[in-house]
């Protein structure tokens, strides 16, 4: 039989993967030609003002976009300037989307100022779908430079992810087809024409929260050349300052990393959030990893049943880099890295009977009888303050039938949403404007009463908070009775004492709500370990995987999902990349034939029965 490798190039878009033998630029070859024009990406804009740069949705939705964040309160313009090659009579299109139809007056409307002139169109209120809102026409007098503007309406979420100017009035625009889209967008935007730059690593490690920070810098302590790519502005995932969860578990052995990059116990949703993103962005700054912040990760190169390479687009330019390495790290919590490269996965509960997970007192609310697609979900923390004035707050008759009867002055890390009919990556714009909808609506109810008169919305994060999704299978699938019967492994990494703790929707249980959750707490009685054979691929051979994609079960995730013990398991893939390097080894051969020096270099001591 031939030995000779088999390479396999895939570029992800829209959730779609393209696949070729040969290495891919930009050109992918566009489906049908469509219109040329003026195209300017929100992304690009030279100044976002007051609106935010989302980037969570783009396999979804197909770019990174500009979301008008103000809480109620319109947010400043965001501005930038075009080259306009020839004066005339321009047709303005504007790709966005009515997040919120219904009865009533769109929520997310904005306008458009081009040069002095603010178009009458308002935007946003046409299709639930991403599309092309046509704008109208405008007379530009000269060539030249000109300015371009975003007026927000509402701050109720508005959002814009390109605009379009073209000689025609009905040109031919990419919309449904993201594959299409991505490639006219690289033509438009003169991507089409560069080379994708390449760079070559010890390791890589995709997802920059605390998994994905604890993995590089363990890997970086070794010495090795580590690349770290983060799809947000900021390191720190869910302890961010942008999601705000206080790190809960243990460091384990893994204090002097840990203690770098993680929160205090303060208030989920609080400022604190700010200081120790101080830190740990300076920790990262210091630390001699190579820091690809603003990257998206969206394709990858195999050799058989390795990953040979990894791409990552900027958020803001939309340049590809490609990044090539004898191994990666996926930390990116939804598992693209093994998703992509055909890894095995499990989504959502198992059977009880399969790893007999039962809890006779909770029945289904713990672990279902049939297998189904329910997780956890995703949470958007926000809170209002006191202020010494009156401070009034808009009608959300589009917030009232999530929120109903609700009222609340701050959330918590019960203000969760999972749906059984939605899924936490493909649908997970729909699932943050769920909670933008039950949040405003349960701040308007509590606005209603005159003791709330001075109550003043501080902060609602844009960013989701998310629990569970792809769960990698690695040689050991992780489950409750590892933790629960405390099972000793000699190849255990991680270690956490904490109660099993997974969530269900109240809903579940009569109640109105659809965006409240409750815990149920497993009490353990003492230390668990997780061993390293789950977290590696069992069929990507160069695959380490850290945090909540790591391989368990659902209830077996329960225990060690919080980010503490997450990122112990990133501290641990970083060095066993170390490892991997000095003994030309696999992960797999370093479980086998080096996870004493393994277990050395974290300080876990191993627990005989």
């Amino acid at each position: 039989m031939s030995n000779c490798k088999r390479r396999t190039f895939l570029r992800i878009i829209g959730g779609v993967g393209l696949t070729s033998a040969l290495a891919p630029d930009y050109a992918l070859g566009l489906g049908q030609q469509y219109s040329d024009g003026i195209l300017v990406e929100a992304s690009s804009f030279a100044s976002f003002g007051g609106w935010k740069l989302d980037t969570q949705h783009f396999q979804q939705m197909g770019g990174c976009y500009l979301l008008a964040h103000g809480l109620g309160e319109p947010v400043k313009d965001a501005t930038t300037t075009v080259n306009v090659h020839e004066s005339g009579r321009y047709y303005v299109w504007v790709r966005t989307r009515d997040w919120c139809p219904g009865e009533w007056t769109s929520p997310g409307r904005f306008r458009l100022r081009i040069g002095n002139e603010t178009l009458d169109t308002e935007f946003g209120v046409e299709n639930e779908d991403w599309n092309w809102q046509a704008g109208g026409a405008i007379e530009i007098q000269s060539a030249g430079s000109i300015e371009i503007a975003l007026k927000d309406l509402t701050g109720f979420a508005g959002r814009c992810d390109a605009i379009f100017l073209s000689k025609e009035p009905q040109p031919s625009l990419p919309s449904d087809n993201l594959i299409d889209l991505a490639q006219w967008k690289d033509k438009l935007s003169g991507r089409l024409n560069k080379k994708v730059e390449e760079s070559d690593f010890d390791v890589v490690v995709v997802g920059g929260g605390m998994s994905g920070c604890g993995a590089a810098l363990a890997a970086r302590e070794q010495g090795l050349r580590v690349a770290l790519i983060q799809d947000r502005p900021l390191f720190g995932g869910n302890a961010s300052e942008e999601v705000r969860v206080h790190t809960l578990g243990i460091h384990g052995p893994s204090t002097k990393i840990l203690s770098q990059i993680d929160t205090e116990h303060y208030p989920n949703g609080s400022s604190l959030a700010i200081k120790d993103q101080a830190k740990r962005e300076r920790t990262m700054a210091e630390s001699g990893v190579d820091l690809f912040a603003g990257h998206i990760a969206c394709g990858l190169a195999k050799d058989d049943s390795r990953i040979d390479s990894v791409e990552a687009r900027d958020v803001q330019s939309g340049i590809i880099h490609r990044f090539r390495a004898p191994v990666f790290i996926d930390a990116t919590g939804d598992g693209w890295l093994g998703y992509w490269a055909g890894a095995s996965f499990r989504e959502g509960r198992e059977s009880c009977d399969e790893f007999n997970e039962a809890w006779e007192k909770h029945g289904d609310l713990w672990s279902p009888k049939v297998a189904d697609r329910r997780v956890m979900g995703a949470s958007v923390l926000w809170n209002a303050e006191r202020v010494q004035r009156r401070v009034a707050f808009p009608d959300v008759p589009w917030a009232a039938p999530v929120a109903k009867r609700h009222e609340a002055t701050a959330g918590e890390w019960y203000w969760e949403y999972s749906d059984n009919d939605l899924d936490q990556v493909a649908d997970a714009e729909q699932i943050r404007d769920h909670m933008f909808r039950a949040i405003y609506g349960a701040f308007a109810n509590a606005k209603k009463h005159p003791k709330n008169a001075t109550w003043k919305l501080k902060f609602v994060a844009h960013v989701a908070g998310k629990r569970e999704s792809r769960r990698l299978i690695g040689d050991y699938l992780y489950t409750m009775k590892d933790a629960s019967e405390r099972r000793q492994f000699p190849d255990a990494v991680v270690v956490e004492r904490r109660d099993i703790d997974t969530h269900y929707q109240r809903k579940l249980k009569g109640a109105d709500e659809d965006f409240l959750s409750t815990a149920l707490f497993y009490k353990t009685g003492g230390d668990y370990f997780v061993p390293f054979r789950s977290l590696y691929s069992k069929d990507i051979g160069n695959l380490m995987m850290a945090g909540r994609c790591f391989s368990c079960s659902h209830i077996g995730l329960a225990g060690p999902r919080v980010m503490n013990t997450c990122a112990q398991m990133g501290v641990a893939t970083g060095f066993a990349a170390a490892l991997c390097k000095q003994h030309g080894a696999t992960p797999r051969e370093v479980g086998q034939r080096h996870i004493a020096e393994l277990q050395r270099l974290i300080g876990i001591e191993v627990q005989t029965v």
